[in-house]
């Protein structure tokens, strides 16, 4: 899927950086209720593609599910669910699950850690210089320092989102991850259909 053939050798290179609950959110949100089903390599692609650049490497950052101790059965059934689908996304090439925790407070779920993962990833650009365009799927503003951090190294960053522009959903997002990007682009649903 990333090996670079015939045409598509002449595009410019470009690392891919997706927020996996920020994506799945969104996807359950098209799907009205349900998760869209799609492929996220395809739709790494497709979204490089979009911008006329070649997808070489995805970073998909993710939490397994929490577990109590002793994990209920349905937590061990979504745990083992959770284990086929990373494995199978860790077998295509040039694809980078990076794993955080899931954390239980006050009865909600949390990720953690996986935004100091997306950080240290993103420093590694501003450091090694290999690329000179990133696309990042995200909406949370802590990103914002880092951002600016690699436009400033000379990589251009082009942000993916979704805004229903409903003030107060869980869609509303500020304006101020735009100041930290070259380009923004509003994820449509016909990107994650398109992706099958």
């Amino acid at each position: 899927m990333f090996l670079s053939y015939g045409v598509d050798y002449l595009l410019k290179e470009t690392y891919i950086y997706i927020d996996a609950g920020y994506l799945s959110i969104i996807s359950k949100h098209f799907g009205k209720g349900v998760y869209i089903p799609f492929r996220i390599n395809k739709l790494a692609f497709s979204l490089a593609k979009a911008q006329g650049l070649w997808c070489t490497n995805v970073y998909y950052y993710i939490a397994p599910p929490f577990q109590s101790e002793p994990p209920k059965p349905e937590e061990t059934l979504r745990k083992s669910k959770y284990d086929k689908f990373v494995s199978k996304l860790r077998m295509i090439p040039n694809f980078y699950v990076r794993e955080g925790r899931c954390q239980k407070v006050d009865g909600g779920y949390h990720q953690k850690g996986v935004d100091t993962l997306i950080t240290m990833d993103l420093m590694d650009v501003v450091a090694q210089r290999k690329i000179n365009k990133i696309i990042i799927v995200t909406c949370d503003t802590d990103f914002v320092p880092i951002l600016k951090k690699v436009m400033e190294s000379g990589v251009e960053v082009i942000l993916y989102y979704y805004n229903d522009y409903v003030r107060g959903s869980k869609f509303s997002m500020s304006n101020h991850i735009q100041t930290a990007c070259n380009r923004y682009v509003l994820l449509e649903e016909e990107m994650f259909t398109g992706s099958v």
